[in-house]
């Protein structure tokens, strides 16, 4: 279960990393049902990452792996060619999108944008960390 206590504080640690990077995020932490439990739109954060944020928590709990290695294996020839199209186009294929584990068990999902790539994925990761 990711609860909402649970969800603000992996925010708050994505909050603070996206702060220290200079670049404010949507961040969303989704449980394991992939529901919202909780989404941040900093300041200036863009307002078109809002439902990309949201959906790559979703993805990363929907598949039990994270979006960045998912778009490695959605690549044109590859095992998952096309995959983002499934689910009604909710599936994201690039970084930040992170699932959310107790022990061995994905129980919900972080789900950061408003970067490039690299920086969605370092705020995501230093949200899951507090988890």
């Amino acid at each position: 279960m990711v609860t909402l206590a649970d969800a603000r504080r992996v925010i708050a640690a994505a909050e603070k990393k996206a702060q220290e990077i200079g670049q404010p995020m949507n961040i969303a932490v989704v449980d394991a049902g992939g529901n919202l439990v909780a989404h941040v739109r900093m300041d200036k954060a863009w307002i078109g990452s809002v439902d990309i944020a949201i959906n790559k928590a979703w993805t990363s709990r929907a598949f039990d792996i994270p979006t960045k290695a998912l778009a490695e294996l959605s690549q044109s020839g590859d095992q998952f060619f096309g995959i983002h199209v499934s689910n009604h186009g909710r599936v994201m294929i690039f970084a930040g999108g992170i699932p959310l584990k107790r022990g061995d068990e994905v129980v919900g999902g972080i789900g950061v944008s408003g970067g490039m790539g690299k920086q969605d994925q370092a705020v995501a990761e230093a949200g899951a960390a507090a988890f």
